[in-house]
């Protein structure tokens, strides 16, 4: 059976608090480095569409400013 509280359900529940910080880490990581390849992409996708670089080209500029902007956030 389920345990009855009675109160607020925020008393209820002891946090894991060092679970929680685990949890943000990797949030906040990957909404980094997530945004850090969009931003690539987006780059690479205009230089390889509107320029030309082409679809290699555009390959190659994905790769090469992904890999930078990893490096740099670290």
């Amino acid at each position: 059976m389920s345990e009855h509280h009675s109160g607020p359900v925020e008393t209820g529940a002891k946090m894991d608090y060092a679970e929680h910080e685990k949890t943000y880490e990797r949030f906040i990581g990957l909404t980094k480095y997530g945004s850090a390849i969009i931003v690539a992409l987006m780059i690479a996708m205009a230089a390889g569409f509107f320029g030309a670089a082409g679809f290699l080209g555009g390959l190659a500029i994905f790769i090469i400013l992904s890999a930078a902007g990893i490096f740099l956030m670290r």
